[in-house]
């Protein structure tokens, strides 16, 4: 049984996000999605939906089995207990494989990173795009 995990933000769902799970999908027997915790986005401005509800649609997804909040501290915490043989990355998160792959052997996972290079190509097909749109309306 090979189990994937993706995770993300997840915040107001689009295009985009469907076609990362689905790429994520194919590439195992089950799919697990870790939904990033507000606490632990750094990187980007805070999302928009709560945390709760943003869970709450990646469930509802037919192509997810199963999806979890992310720790609120430790990134790696969820992984350790899921133990996913492939770990899949959107094609614009900000992670760079090799040293993510590096904590993660220090942790010891031992998952293969892939970095999902589909994606979907239309004007809202991001997050900023659409919230882009929003504030010109």
């Amino acid at each position: 049984m090979i189990r994937v995990l993706a995770t993300g933000t997840f915040d107001i769902l689009h295009p985009g996000h469907i076609t990362y799970l689905r790429e994520s999908r194919k590439l195992g027997d089950e799919l697990y999605v870790i939904v990033a915790r507000e606490s632990m986005i750094l990187h980007k401005p805070k999302p928009f939906l709560p945390e709760e509800q943003r869970l709450k649609v990646v469930k509802a997804l037919k192509v997810v089995d199963c999806a979890v909040l992310g720790d609120a501290i430790d990134m790696f915490k969820p992984l350790e207990e899921i133990q996913p043989a492939i770990i899949t990355l959107g094609y614009n998160q900000h992670f760079k494989e090799e040293e993510l792959s590096e904590k993660l052997k220090k942790r010891g996972i031992h998952a293969k990173i892939v970095r999902i290079k589909n994606f979907e190509e239309c004007g809202l097909c991001s997050t900023r795009a659409i919230v882009q749109h929003i504030r010109r309306l």
